[in-house]
């Protein structure tokens, strides 16, 4: 079966701020296309995502925006099989095209990183990031480029097939069980530390801001996707869930919490946190409760 793998960059914490597009294509096991593009997000760029993936304002000058490239995603995803590393595309493209009120393409998603999990034991429950699964199997890319993280996962499913031997349509199948291969559970784990089978666990969880949900709530949502939930930011933390209205603040020049700071200081030193809004978060745990049920 072939499949195109996507990738994109955010222009700051709200993954509906689209700034960078890659699309690779794929016939069978060969690259046959590549498509990319930066976007004018129409929003505010966050220095510190300027600082992972290079891109500013004076970048996307000129370029359009998401609802001027509507055609072309279509036309390169609609019924395919699309593959992206976690589920952070997903939710921004998503996010992306309900903020111009476009409807989605009808497509197939595939996340390369649960392929990763059930494929090679050192990254099942930790360093399944994609720069480090590209590690593991001797692909070099420059990392946070759209087209070149495109490429990459579309690389990682390629590998992940030629070392079990199954295809596409069989790992479609297969993401759909647990890390050992069983049927999944209807019931969910809330266990302390986060579902073990979750699509996320590994990933440590902090909020900040306020909320539109209860702490107690939030957490179990995490929890639930496998995330284990701290109190503060820490060097274990990846992800940072901020609050939607304090999110609206930063753009008109209001303070970050001490916790947000915290983490935008990691990510200077180099630890790779990711932050979000609260409505992205939730909207990735709805994708992933569902494709995990």
């Amino acid at each position: 079966m072939d499949f195109v793998a996507i990738d994109v960059e955010t222009a700051n914490p709200d993954m509906a701020s689209i700034c960078q597009v890659g699309i690779a294509s794929y016939e069978g096991r060969t690259l046959t296309t590549q498509w990319a593009t930066y976007v004018d997000p129409e929003d505010w760029f966050d220095p510190y995502f300027t600082e992972i993936h290079g891109i500013d304002e004076t970048t996307v000058a000129g370029a359009p925006n998401l609802q001027e490239i509507v055609a072309p995603l279509l036309s390169r995803l609609h019924g395919r099989v699309v593959v992206c590393h976690t589920a952070f595309d997903r939710v921004s493209l998503r996010q992306a095209f309900a903020a111009y009120d476009q409807e989605l393409p009808d497509l197939t998603w595939l996340d390369s990183a649960r392929v990763a999990r059930r494929t090679w034991e050192q990254c099942r429950h930790r360093g399944y990031g994609l720069a480090d699964v590209c590690s593991i199997i001797g692909y070099d890319f420059a990392h946070h480029d759209a087209l070149e993280d495109a490429k990459a996962a579309g690389q990682v499913l390629l590998a992940a097939m030629e070392a079990t031997g199954l295809s596409v349509e069989e790992w479609l199948v297969r993401v759909e069980r647990t890390l050992d291969g069983r049927p999944r559970s209807k019931a969910s784990s809330f266990a302390q530390g986060g579902d073990p089978d979750g699509p996320l666990f590994g990933e440590v969880i902090v909020f900040t801001g306020a909320l539109c949900m209860p702490r107690r709530e939030a957490a179990a949502n995490a929890a639930k996707v496998g995330c284990t939930v701290a109190d503060g930011v820490t060097k274990k933390t990846s992800l940072l869930v901020v609050g939607d209205q304090d999110v609206t603040k930063l753009a008109d020049g209001q303070t970050k919490s001490s916790k947000h700071r915290k983490a935008e200081h990691l990510i200077a030193a180099g630890q790779p946190i990711r932050i979000l809004r609260e409505s992205d978060f939730m909207e990735l745990v709805r994708l992933e409760s569902v494709t995990s049920s």
